[in-house]
């Protein structure tokens, strides 16, 4: 997909007529690990859920699932991903600051999300708007490939974020959830 910089680009909550494309984004941007058109159908339309669509006039461009749980003041980045035609637009960026933002105003106080340990251009990402890292699970994703866990406070706009203590990595816990992470 080609991406010209002078489109105008919009973030959107994604709908079900999204789902092809959506997919075939989840496809090109990732080796392992997919959501599965079932996945989507019900994630788009769960409350519990936000998938959010960066689109221009040429398409989808870019994609975010968050997940947010009754009872907990943390929100979760499940995935986040960015055509490769479309980088350097700021995309990832704003689907990030979109995320931070539907979460606060869910009443979230913390957005928290994994990320593959091999992949520098995310965490430097994270680490750049305010994430921190504070734990590591080894063989985190369907590959085998290790995560690592990162965290960032949602404050009110104009609020200082403060990082959250970092502790040191620690060894997957039996029974603790595998799947897909932000990275």
């Amino acid at each position: 997909m080609s991406a010209p910089k002078s489109r105008p680009i919009r973030l959107r909550r994604a709908v079900l007529a999204d789902l092809p494309e959506l997919l075939a984004l989840e496809r090109r941007a990732f080796t392992t690990d997919h959501l599965s058109p079932r996945q989507y159908r019900h994630h788009v339309t769960s409350p519990s859920a936000s998938v959010l669509a960066a689109v221009d006039a040429g398409g989808l461009l870019g994609k975010a699932v968050v997940f947010f749980r009754k009872g907990s003041d943390s929100a979760r980045l499940y995935s986040i991903a960015v055509d490769d035609a479309a980088r350097g637009r700021g995309i990832a960026k704003g689907l990030l600051r979109a995320v931070e933002r539907g979460a606060r105003k869910r009443g979230c106080k913390r957005l928290r999300l994994e990320v593959r340990q091999d992949n520098p251009g995310a965490i430097r990402l994270y680490e750049k708007l305010g994430y921190r890292r504070f734990g590591a699970i080894a063989g985190f994703y369907e590959d085998g490939a290790d995560a690592w866990r990162y965290e960032k406070p949602l404050r009110k706009p104009g609020v200082t974020n403060r990082a959250p203590s970092i502790s040191p990595p620690s060894p997957r816990r039996p029974g603790a959830q595998r799947g897909r992470r932000a990275g």
